[in-house]
């Protein structure tokens, strides 16, 4: 079950720590993810192929969404399909992201994923897997063993990292070990320092919190609750308040966030402000049965699947953004800017706009550039088509000088049956019935000549 598209490598490293900790004999070959269809329309349901073991018959994956802040894949071991009473066997984060290119995003940014999904599944056993694409930084930040130490502590179990072994990396024995070496932490280049300050009757985080006139510093959020995690799993049972949040009034903390929700469930409490009393919702997660990306993480599998194509970058609604893959060289990560200091001057043109999927047509040397969207805002994907000019400029005339590029809308949703507009490549709708567009990129027509 998984937000995301679920990589051959990434399914490789499951597998492999799937038969590891049962004990299973399994062999891990070729992998494939292939979608099931049935007379001709797809069942919203993959197999995946080139694993082998005795004690498993299938492995099917299905895309599934949740409520708040949902770890990127829940990993199942049954024999019927899952519904929101069955317990995982791993529930697992995936990010690229190594400390050399953000500190606060390989670590921080997803941790309170773990904090969230203990209130669901107390005894499941989490991982955060570094799918890494670039070389691991050889002198790993202080931030980043801080954030490792912190995750050891609470029993999440790293994989696709080197070294970890090292002493550095070993979980917190007490809350003063915790508190002395965030204090010997360099502070942030913005001179915003989160500290941990230790009272007699309460400890105190100090974090800004407000990102866009209210409570949504996804970073800090994730520092502040894992760090509360840790010191409730070290033994502390009084107060944890968070200050200098420059939260101005009660309006801006909202009423049900993800961290109104894990402050209720750590006890964690604002200065000058209160934390609204909430619970979790129900439902941790839910079957997806409207998302765009239904489209575009099909369209995407069945073209590596079936055809010479592939994908040079993704960026799937809901899931963590790619790197650029040039024809020659080093993955990229992609700039948000041409000129960021002209955007932070008040320049918004020099903001780049990226597709949500990137395909290359080795065969005819044609680059395509796709943007997702649901039916009913087809008109919308056509005009961001128009967007795409910076994106073609920076990274794919650069890369790919001698393909021609082209831009497609691939769409999920509806009952209709057919397509009228030219712009439109591939209609995935409800019924599972795969429709192309008449001027469909030809990579599309091959990997439908399949079916």
């Amino acid at each position: 079950m998984t937000e995301e598209r679920l990589k051959k490598e990434v399914l490789a490293t499951i597998f492999q720590k799937f038969a590891k900790d049962y004990g299973f004999a399994a062999f891990v070959g070729s992998i494939q993810v292939l979608p099931i269809l049935e007379n001709t329309k797809f069942t919203f349901t993959y197999e995946v192929i080139g694993f082998r073991c005795n004690k498993v018959g299938k492995v099917f994956i299905k895309t599934i969404s949740g409520s708040s802040s949902l770890v990127d894949h829940l990993i199942f071991y049954q024999e019927k399909e899952p519904s929101i009473n069955d317990t995982p066997i791993y529930a697992i984060e995936e990010t690229k992201t190594d400390d050399k290119e953000s500190r606060n995003s390989g670590v921080y940014q997803r941790c309170s994923k773990f904090v969230f999904v203990q209130n669901y599944y107390p005894n499941v056993p989490k991982i955060m897997l570094y799918n890494l694409q670039v070389e691991q930084k050889k002198n790993p930040t202080d931030t980043y063993i801080f954030g490792t130490k912190m995750l050891k502590s609470l029993g999440v179990t790293i994989l696709g990292k080197k070294g970890l072994d090292d002493k550095r990396f070993n979980a917190f024995n007490s809350i003063e070990e915790f508190i002395e070496l965030k204090e010997k932490m360099n502070p942030t280049r913005n001179g915003q320092s989160v500290e941990i300050i230790k009272k007699k009757d309460r400890i105190e985080i100090t974090a800004k919190l407000l990102n866009g006139g209210r409570l949504a510093h996804d970073p800090n959020i994730g520092m502040t609750t894992i760090i509360a995690q840790t010191l409730r799993k070290l033994g502390w049972k009084d107060k944890i308040v968070v200050t200098k949040h420059q939260l101005p009034t009660q309006q801006s903390v909202g009423i049900k966030n993800k961290f109104i929700q894990l402050a209720n469930r750590l006890n964690i409490s604002l200065e000058k402000l209160s934390i609204p009393s909430t619970t979790f919702t129900n439902d941790y997660w839910r079957y997806e049965t409207e998302g765009e990306k239904l489209g575009t993480i099909f369209i995407h599998l069945v073209v590596e699947n079936f055809t010479q194509g592939y994908s040079i970058f993704e960026n799937h609604a809901g899931s963590e953004k790619g790197y650029f893959i040039p024809l020659k060289g080093e993955p990229i990560p992609l700039a948000k800017y041409k000129d960021r200091e002209k955007y932070k001057a008040g320049d918004k043109s020099q903001i780049v706009n990226i597709p949500d999927l990137v395909l290359v047509d080795l065969s005819n040397k044609i680059v395509i550039d796709v943007e997702g969207k649901q039916y009913q805002f087809r008109k919308n994907g056509i005009e961001e088509l128009a967007g795409y000019d910076a994106f073609d400029e920076l990274y794919i005339k650069k890369s790919y000088p001698k393909f021609k590029v082209t831009r497609t809308v691939v769409l999920y949703g509806s009952e209709e049956e057919a397509i009228v507009e030219i712009e439109i490549g591939f209609l995935l709708n409800k019924n599972g019935q795969l429709i192309l567009g008449v001027k469909a990129p030809q990579l599309f027509k091959q990997q439908s000549k399949t079916y």
